[in-house]
């Protein structure tokens, strides 16, 4: 990317209003696709897609020097199970059933990858049945198990990505996956973690997408509250069961060709279907444009958990750690973790903004390299939205309830270092 003419962008540094990226209605249900790879800069991506919280799929064009498109995929198209067992055979992965209902899920196990694969030649030449079910190998850490391996290039436009720059940092876990399934194989009604935005790549196969607007979702829960496992089904059409289906606009639908890249807006529920045998590389993520999203929705969560134990308010001295607890356990972080997560994003900034960068991390893949491809301006851009969100987190009752001595630095020198860098880069 041409760096100087990226920087003269003006629309791309609009500090654009947290009210930009609601819900909207697609006309026609249309979703842009991008054909040409010189023609369609990031600033594109950020101006269109990004703030808006639009959809859009990227054409095939963009994934064709990947490793996996090469050697993951027969001549005809079909994955090379040979090529993959020969790398990855005694890999274990979750599998999970799409047969059977668990809760809103599906349930998983860990199998041996060649004995997957095993199961998945058989199921084919069983014209797709099988006694154990269909089985659909999803959310594999691929990347972070075999790191060495030539399997993609995470395009520019995503490369702004703090969930997986956060939690490399802290080498716990990552949101960098690998499905791969059979025909028939489906993914039912969700909405992704933390409600981040989040792209999938097709390796091989076709897949069809049901999407949501984010806000639509409301009109597809029953009498409970409780959103549906298969937005499909027939009883949705029972008004005493889901009395607002009705209201409900019709889902986006896309049909994703192979080496097509899909990318899903932040909180926009899905149920996504292999419509051949198909292999993707998923990643979610979370960025400037839509952190805010993400402190909405861990405010909900603990809203929903203060709810669900609130007669044991009173008589429990720690209520409000407990609280924190179980939105962990069910979200995977809770409000301290999202002040560390921020901090770290932060800190990377300013550090960019402050230092600049030395040879030996431009010539690296590391996130303060990902900053400075992006730009000076992007930083700063990172960092004001970081303050707003974060001067929200410092004003919440819930947060300043907690044992806060723990935090290094405290929230108040945290934001005051931003904007003494905000207001440096802009000088």
């Amino acid at each position: 990317m041409d760096r100087a003419t990226f920087a003269c962008s003006t629309a791309f540094f609009r500090d654009y209003n947290s009210s930009s990226q609601g819900a909207f209605c697609l006309p026609g249900g249309h979703v842009d696709f991008i054909e040409k790879v010189d023609s369609f800069t990031y600033s594109d991506f950020f101006r269109d897609y990004l703030i808006p919280n639009h959809p859009c799929i990227f054409s095939a064009k963009f994934t064709e020097d990947w490793g996996s498109r090469r050697n993951w995929v027969t001549w005809d198209g079909k994955p090379n199970f040979d090529h993959l067992l020969q790398k990855f055979g005694e890999a274990v992965v979750p599998v999970a059933n799409c047969d059977v209902k668990e809760y809103n899920s599906n349930p998983k196990e860990q199998l041996p990858f060649k004995e997957y694969v095993k199961y998945w030649k058989e199921y084919i030449k069983n014209d797709y049945r099988s006694s154990r079910g269909c089985l659909y190998l999803k959310d594999w850490h691929l990347s972070r198990a075999f790191p060495d391996q030539d399997v993609y290039t995470t395009p520019v436009y995503f490369s702004s990505d703090w969930l997986n720059e956060y939690w490399d940092a802290i080498a716990v876990d990552d949101y960098r996956f690998v499905y791969m399934g059979p025909k028939g194989s489906w993914t039912p009604f969700h909405a992704d973690v933390f409600r981040s935005y989040s792209w999938s790549a097709n390796i091989c196969g076709r897949k069809k997408w049901l999407l949501y607007p984010a806000g639509q979702e409301e009109y597809l829960k029953d009498r409970h509250g409780n959103l549906p496992f298969d937005v499909t089904a027939p009883s949705l059409q029972d008004k005493s069961v889901y009395p607002r289906y009705n209201q409900s606009q019709p889902p986006v639908e896309i049909v994703q060709e192979a080496g097509e890249i899909v990318f899903i807006p932040s909180g926009w529920h899905h149920q996504v279907y292999n419509l051949e045998d198909t292999i993707s590389i998923n990643h979610n993520w979370v960025n400037g444009c839509n952190v805010a999203i993400m402190w909405c929705f861990l405010q909900d969560e603990l809203a929903a958990v203060q709810r669900e134990i609130n007669e044991w308010k009173d008589p429990m001295d720690d209520w409000h750690l407990q609280c924190q607890l179980i939105m962990k356990s069910c979200t995977g972080i809770d409000y301290k973790e999202f002040y560390n997560f921020l901090k770290v994003i932060a800190e990377n900034r300013i550090s960019v903004l402050e230092n600049g960068l030395d040879d030996e991390a431009s010539a690296k893949n590391t996130p303060k390299a990902a900053i400075s491809t992006l730009g000076m301006l992007h930083a700063v851009f990172d960092l004001k939205r970081t303050v707003k969100v974060l001067t929200s987190l410092s004003a919440n009752e819930d947060f300043k309830k907690l044992d806060l001595t723990s935090l290094s630095p405290p929230p108040e020198a945290l934001l005051h270092h931003l904007k003494a860098a905000i207001d440096t880069a802009l000088l």
